[in-house]
């Protein structure tokens, strides 16, 4: 297979060259757009062209535009490779033909997984992602070795290395290189939030996800970690025999850890998905009673950022679904307060909902809302999961939107699956209204991704915009 390899930075080059070169790719290189129709010419059809977008002479927007025009060089698979992190510039380059897009600096996951976006299969492997590279940090022996052997007997996970405290770890990610960390918390030497501050002074995209202990000091540690950077996280397994344990990493670890394949196309996020809005209701029937939010991975840094833009102590109700285990929740409660500068509680069974009310879906109950004469009360329940969620957002969707029905308004942010979907049409059915948060500032475009492509969403924005547009319409409300 041949490829063409566009970057006006000849170390870029080198790198991508390399990267293809391993795939099973022969090379050939350009300084700019002009260079590159002149290789085109001489040398026929390549299997794929990367580009990046600013260069001399004739930049990557141009290039694909002229490469898009020739006949001869119809469907050529094209794939950006690119510093831009703005959604219009990503965008333009959708437009002119880019079939994948990838961010410097990248990774030979991120550039395997664009290659596999645009159809290219290296080498006609059955397998057409390559493993995602694991690095494993933890100060117990035992922990790291079935950890290791239970993500590697995964086809799509790979352990490169493991590292028993911080200070090793930070050496083997420069070594390693790897697509993604699993960092235990409390280590010595060097400890895991320590780590992460460390690492994300050099590595500030790297995905980490934090491997905590399901205790008051675990949580809290976690919840720093979230907030100093880290993507996620997932409780430590228990279980009476090393099988018990390497099922619970299959059951629980391991779907975390392949959510992030979804950023690596981008190493950072995937290639935006325009979705059109749902048309908004008419203006006379803007009024809000209650706002309800759906989150998952990556919430506690984006409930920080939007519920401060529009809650207040005179402001209507606000109900969260955050996915997260019961001894999490408190904590959360607790650092959204300070940054909201009003309480922000778990969800008492039973509370009378009230004006200025923040409340939190305890960690492993069910949140819902009943009428009660004129009053509105909380309700909290063990029943099943949905969504293998508990607390989903699709209950208490469900129940807001039958309880405030059209005055109702939904919100689904960042998050791994598909909870919210169903709330959603509970919520449209009723006359309410749904924002969803957009794929480039969503660490996980699970949720409001399944929600925008229904067709559901008024608005599909970024985070430091939603919060912003609730505002707006609360101001609009009669």
């Amino acid at each position: 297979m041949r490829a063409l390899v566009v970057d006006d930075s000849k170390p870029v080059r080198s790198i991508l060259t390399k990267i293809l070169g391993d795939l099973g790719f022969a090379c050939k290189q350009a300084a700019d757009g002009r260079e590159a129709l002149d290789v085109l010419a001489c040398d026929g059809r390549p299997d794929v062209v990367t580009v990046n977008l600013q260069m001399p002479v004739m930049d990557g927007f141009t290039l694909m535009g002229r490469i898009r025009a020739l006949p001869a060089l119809k469907g050529l698979p094209l794939v950006v490779v690119s510093s831009e992190q703005d959604r219009s510039v990503i965008q333009k380059a959708v437009s002119c033909g880019a079939g994948a897009f990838v961010a410097k600096p990248f990774t030979p996951a991120a550039i395997s997984e664009a290659l596999a976006t645009v159809g290219i299969r290296p080498g006609g492997a059955v397998e057409p992602l390559v493993p995602l590279r694991i690095l494993v940090v933890d100060d117990s022996a035992a922990i790291r070795g079935v950890v290791s052997a239970t993500l590697s007997a995964d086809p799509e996970l790979r352990v490169v290395g493991t590292a028993a405290d911080g200070v090793q770890g930070l050496a083997r990610v420069a070594e390693l290189a790897p697509d993604l960390v699993l960092l235990d918390v409390e280590m010595p030497v060097m400890d895991g939030l320590t780590m992460l501050r460390e690492l994300r002074k050099v590595q500030p995209r790297l995905p980490v996800v934090m491997f905590s202990t399901l205790t008051e000091r675990g949580a809290k540690v976690a919840l720093d970690a979230l907030v100093a950077g880290a993507n996620d996280y997932v409780a430590k397994p228990k279980g009476a025999t090393s099988d018990d344990v390497a099922m619970r990493i299959r059951e629980d670890v391991i779907p975390k850890l392949k959510q992030f394949r979804q950023r690596a196309v981008i190493a950072g996020g995937p290639v935006p998905t325009i979705v059109a809005p749902r048309p908004p209701r008419p203006r006379s029937d803007l009024a809000v009673a209650a706002v309800v939010v759906g989150i998952s991975t990556g919430g506690p840094v984006a409930l920080a950022e939007f519920l401060p833009a529009f809650v207040s102590p005179t402001s209507i109700p606000v109900l969260i679904v955050q996915h997260m285990p019961a001894v999490f929740t408190s904590h959360l409660a607790e650092r959204l307060t300070k940054v909201c500068g009003l309480p922000v509680r778990e969800a008492p069974d039973g509370h009378e909902i009230r004006p200025g009310d923040v409340l939190l879906a305890p960690g492993g109950r069910h949140l819902k809302v009943l009428r009660q004469g004129t009053k509105v009360v909380t309700q909290l329940d063990d029943s099943l999961p949905e969504n293998s969620c508990r607390p989903a957002a699709d209950v208490l969707f469900r129940a807001a939107a039958g309880v405030w029905g059209g005055a109702t308004l939904g919100v689904v942010m960042t998050g791994m699956g598909k909870d919210g979907l169903k709330g959603s049409e509970a919520v449209i059915a009723a006359g309410g209204a749904i924002l969803a948060q957009d794929e480039m500032t969503s660490v996980v475009w699970g949720m409001p991704g399944h929600v925008a492509r229904a067709g559901l969403a008024e608005a599909v924005l970024p985070l430091g915009q939603l919060g912003v547009e609730v505002a707006m319409r609360l101001r609009r409300r009669g």
